[in-house]
């Protein structure tokens, strides 16, 4: 899976406390070099945290240690940001199509079979469309300033739009 960092756990002086330290790996998926930080049980629950724009998981520095000692917490930088690399002769169209794209051959690549997403801006659309792509692995969605209106969201909610339409009166 690439280079990683301790994954052990760090007692916080004069606390007492146990703070599970967060590791950066690095793996291939869809053609791109996908940089990702990681904490956590391998075994436990996966929360997959992504970022938004002009940032990188590097904005979860803080979340992930706290998130750790009940989850395994994945926050991978998207495309185009962060330490992610693509190849110039991958001719990647950043688009949140391709970032949704990627980010599946990404959990694919990392075998997550199930997973709860905290998405933030840019994430949004991204896992919104990995959720729409396979519901069966989304356990559960937090959004955070996420683009949850209908220009953000495009056709391929219009059934979705149509239900919540029906039953809530909103969008």
């Amino acid at each position: 899976m690439g280079q990683a960092r301790s994954t052990q756990t760090t007692k916080s002086p004069g606390f007492g406390v146990t703070i599970p330290n967060t590791s950066i790996h690095h793996v291939e998926a869809d053609g791109v070099r996908v940089f990702y930080r990681a904490a956590g049980d391998p075994d436990a629950p996966v929360v997959l945290l992504l970022h938004g724009f002009p940032a990188s998981s590097f904005m979860f520095r803080e979340l992930i240690p706290r998130l750790a000692s009940e989850y395994r917490v994945i926050a991978p930088d998207l495309p185009g940001f962060g330490f992610t690399q693509v190849p110039a002769e991958r001719k990647y169209v950043y688009s949140f199509d391709r970032l949704a794209a990627t980010l599946n051959a990404f959990t694919q690549t990392l075998k997550l079979r199930r997973y709860a997403l905290y998405v933030f801006d840019y994430g949004a659309p991204t896992g919104f469309r990995l959720a729409m792509a396979h519901p069966d692995r989304i356990t559960a969605i937090v959004s955070q300033n996420g683009n949850a209106y209908e220009e953000g969201l495009g056709d391929s909610w219009a059934p979705i739009r149509k239900t919540v339409r029906q039953s809530a009166r909103i969008f």
